[in-house]
């Protein structure tokens, strides 16, 4: 058995409306996936399963999303080893968990992109790219950035983004 993280880039189903974590495990659970579980109400869901290509299980959970909700969301999946290689990897581990994020992507940002963003970003802002995926230290709010209307799936591709508390939260449940 395999352990997975899945992220679903939103849990919004319309106004006022959004995904229960319990039916997020039940959908998963209903799948064949072994001991479902999520981290705050979010969209992170770690489950065990066969050994699988990442696309083969990100298309499963997609279409039983759509299926079980009524609406597509992407999910970007992680073997348990590569979300502990990224969360090892986080260039800021001394910014704050809430001012440093990843945008976790499906298939890896280009230097090209890098360049693109770092024009946006403000001096203190800072970027790096690891394995593919954006590191971000907003050095503020990141709500407040001018920065996150950029990181959209239309401009990047199909990603999401994750706060440091989360990526290492997530990792913790993986021991």
């Amino acid at each position: 058995m395999t352990t997975y993280v899945a992220l679903l880039h939103s849990i919004v189903l319309g106004p006022g409306k959004r995904v229960v974590m319990a039916d997020l495990k039940a959908m998963a659970a209903a799948l064949g996936f072994g001991n479902p579980r999520t981290w705050v109400s979010t969209g992170n869901l770690v489950f065990e399963g066969e050994e699988a290509p990442l696309a083969d299980i990100e298309g499963r959970l997609e279409a039983a999303f759509e299926c079980r909700f009524g609406k597509h969301v992407d999910i970007i999946l992680r073997t348990a080893q590569g979300w502990r290689q990224l969360a090892a990897r986080n260039p800021f581990p001394e910014g704050s968990g809430d001012a440093v994020g990843i945008r976790v992507m499906r298939q890896p940002l280009g230097p090209d992109t890098l360049s693109m963003l770092r024009s946006i970003a403000t001096p203190d802002m800072r970027l790096v790219l690891t394995d593919g995926d954006l590191w971000i230290d907003f050095a503020g709010e990141p709500s407040e950035a001018k920065l996150l209307s950029h990181l959209t799936t239309r401009k990047l591709g199909i990603g999401t983004l994750r706060n440091a508390n989360t990526v290492k939260a997530l990792a913790a449940m993986l021991h």
